[in-house]
C-alpha cells in the first residue's frame, strides 16, 4: 500500500464522532474564551479616555513629560549645564501620605528636540537618568549609553543637542569645553521648525508583592523627577519665547494636586523642571497584546492531549507496523494542526478588533508576526498531540499517557501563565518541558530601558520561539522513537 493510500485509510479510521467532537470542542474553547474575555474588557476613565500615543511606525508608546520649549530651525543647538537631579516616590492608597526622596532607575531629566508637541512624534533626547548615567534616546525604542555616574552641584554635567537637517547629535561634557559625542540619530521627515528645550519625566516605581507559592504580582508607585539647569543657551534659528507644557496628562493625581505639581520654574537664571511619566516603549499593564486573546489554550491543550493519548493506547492494543504508527501520528498531528489554525486564526484578529473598539490600547501586530503566531500555536498543539499519541502507544494505557502528557505539557504551561511560582522556577519550567514550545506566541519585546516585570506570568518566555519549538520537537521525536521501538519489540516477541 502506498503512503498516500495508507494516510487516506488512517484518516478515514480516525474520523470517529468522539474524536471530531473533541477537536471541535478544543477549537471552540479557544474562540469562545478569547471573545468572552475581550468583549468584557473595556476602558474606564473619568470622562473620555485619552488616546494612546502612536509613534511613526504605528506602535503604541509612552510619551508623557513636562516640556519647557521654544522653536528651533533646521540648523541649531541647545546647551545646558545640569547641576542637580532629585525625585520623590509616593505609596499608593491607603498609604499615599508616605512620600520618600529618591529616583527610580529610569527617571529622566535633560534636553530634547521634538517634532512638535504631539504625543508620539519624532524626538531625540540627551538626559541624566536615576541610575544609568547619561543616555541618548530617540524615537522611543533606541537607547545609547553615555557617561556613567550621577550629577550634583560639585559634579555638574553639560549636555548639548545639535540639529543639522534631520540629524540630531547628542554630546556631553564635564566642563563645557571638552565634548564627547554620545550618539547620533537621523529622524527622517523632521519639520523645518521643531521644538527644543528642557524636560523631566519619571515612570512608576515597580515593586513585586509575593503571593501564592512564591509568585509575585506588580504594584506601581507614583514618582516624580526634578532637574535643575543653568547656562541654558539655544543657538541657530531659534525664535520666540519659552512655553511650558505638559506632554500628556499631568497634575491630575491627588499627590500632584496637593503636594507638588509638575512644571517648570525659572529664578535667577536657574530653571527647575519637574515631571512624571515616561518617554519610550509602552509598558502600561492596561495595554493588551496577542497573549491576552489566547486564554483558552490551556483548556484546548488538555482536550487535545486526552484525545490523542487515548488514540495512542488504542493503537498499542492492535497489531500495527511502524508505518501504521507513523501514519496515525501524522493524521493526529495534521488534524490538530488544522484545529489550531482555525481557532487561533479566528480569535486573534477578532479579539484584537474588539479590544480596539472597546477603547483598550492594543499593540499592532505586523502581518508576518500574526502569521507566525497563528501557524506557530497550531504547530505546537499538533506536536503536543503527537507527543501524547506516542505516550499512549509506548505506555499502552490511556490513563497513564494522559497523566504524563498533562504533567509534561499542560500543567507547566498553566502554572507558568499565572503568578503562582517564583519567576526563576517558572522560567526553568518553560525551558525544560514541552510547554517551552508556546514561546512561539510571544509578541511582547523586552527593552532594557523599560522597567517591567519580565516574567512568564506577564507573557515573557525565557526562550525565543524557535528554541522553545526545538525543545518540544525533541520531546516528541524521543517519545515517538520509544513508542515505535517498543511496539516493534512487542510484535517481534509475539512472532
Amino acid at each position: 500500500m502506498s503512503t498516500t493510500e495508507l494516510l487516506r485509510r488512517e484518516w478515514t479510521a480516525f474520523r470517529r464522532p468522539g474524536r471530531l467532537i473533541a477537536l471541535a470542542a478544543a477549537a471552540l474553547t479557544v474562540i469562545a474564551l478569547g471573545l468572552l474575555f475581550t468583549s468584557g474588557t473595556r476602558a474606564s476613565c473619568d470622562g473620555p479616555c485619552p488616546a494612546a500615543p502612536v509613534a511613526g511606525d504605528g506602535s503604541i508608546v509612552s510619551d508623557r513629560f513636562w516640556f519647557l520649549h521654544r522653536d528651533l530651525g533646521r540648523e541649531g543647538s541647545i546647551t545646558v549645564r545640569m547641576t542637580l537631579m532629585t525625585g520623590t516616590i509616593t505609596y499608593p492608597p491607603p498609604n499615599h501620605d508616605q512620600i520618600v526622596s529618591g529616583l527610580v532607575p529610569w527617571a529622566k531629566a535633560g534636553i530634547i528636540v521634538k517634532d512638535g508637541v504631539r504625543q508620539g512624534s519624532h524626538y531625540a533626547a540627551l538626559m541624566m537618568t536615576g541610575s544609568h548615567g547619561v543616555r541618548f534616546q530617540y524615537d522611543y525604542k533606541h537607547d545609547v549609553a553615555g557617561g556613567a555616574g550621577g550629577v550634583s552641584e560639585q559634579s555638574p554635567r553639560w549636555l548639548r543637542l545639535t540639529r543639522s537637517g534631520d540629524t540630531i547629535t547628542g554630546s556631553e561634557s564635564a566642563d563645557g569645553e571638552q565634548w564627547h559625542t554620545v550618539g547620533t540619530a537621523k529622524l527622517d521627515g523632521l519639520l523645518d521648525n521643531v521644538q527644543v528645550g528642557l524636560f523631566a519625566t519619571s515612570p512608576g516605581d515597580l515593586t513585586l508583592r509575593e503571593i501564592g507559592l512564591g509568585g509575585a504580582i506588580e504594584e506601581v508607585r507614583f514618582t516624580q523627577a526634578v532637574g535643575v539647569f543653568d547656562n541654558v543657551a539655544v543657538e541657530g534659528g531659534a525664535t520666540g519665547a519659552w512655553a511650558s507644557d505638559s506632554i500628556g496628562q499631568m497634575n491630575h493625581t491627588d499627590w500632584e494636586k496637593y503636594h507638588n505639581a509638575s512644571g517648570a520654574v525659572e529664578k535667577d537664571d536657574v530653571i527647575t523642571v519637574s515631571g512624571t511619566g515616561d518617554i519610550g516603549p509602552f509598558s502600561d499593564e492596561g495595554a493588551r497584546s496577542v497573549e491576552n486573546t489566547l486564554l483558552g489554550l490551556t483548556v484546548a491543550l488538555i482536550i487535545v492531549l486526552i484525545a490523542a493519548a487515548r488514540y495512542g493506547a488504542r493503537t498499542a492494543r492492535e497489531t500495527a507496523s511502524r508505518r501504521v504508527i507513523a501514519a496515525r501520528a501524522a493524521v493526529v498531528g495534521a488534524a490538530t494542526f488544522v484545529t489550531g489554525l482555525v481557532a487561533v486564526g479566528v480569535v486573534l484578529p477578532a479579539s484584537m478588533a474588539i479590544l480596539k473598539g472597546n477603547g483598550i490600547p492594543v499593540q499592532p501586530v505586523p502581518v508576518l508576526t500574526g502569521a507566525r503566531v497563528i501557524v506557530g500555536v497550531a504547530a505546537v498543539l499538533a506536536l503536543c498531540a503527537v507527543l501524547a499519541y506516542g505516550l499512549g502507544v509506548w505506555l499502552r494505557r490511556g490513563w497513564a499517557a494522559i497523566l504524563i502528557g498533562l504533567s509534561l505539557a499542560a500543567l507547566p504551561y498553566a502554572v507558568a501563565a499565572f503568578p503562582l511560582l517564583p519567576d526563576t522556577l517558572s522560567e526553568w519550567v518553560l525551558r525544560l518541558t514541552p510547554a517551552a514550545g508556546f514561546a512561539v506566541k510571544q509578541t511582547m519585546v523586552e527593552y532594557p530601558q523599560v522597567t517591567a516585570h519580565y516574567a512568564p506570568s506577564a507573557g515573557y518566555f525565557p526562550l525565543p520561539g524557535w528554541a522553545g519549538l526545538a525543545v518540544l520537537c525533541a520531546y516528541t521525536v524521543i517519545v515517538m522513537r520509544m513508542a515505535v521501538g517498543r511496539k516493534q519489540a512487542a510484535h517481534t516477541d509475539w512472532r
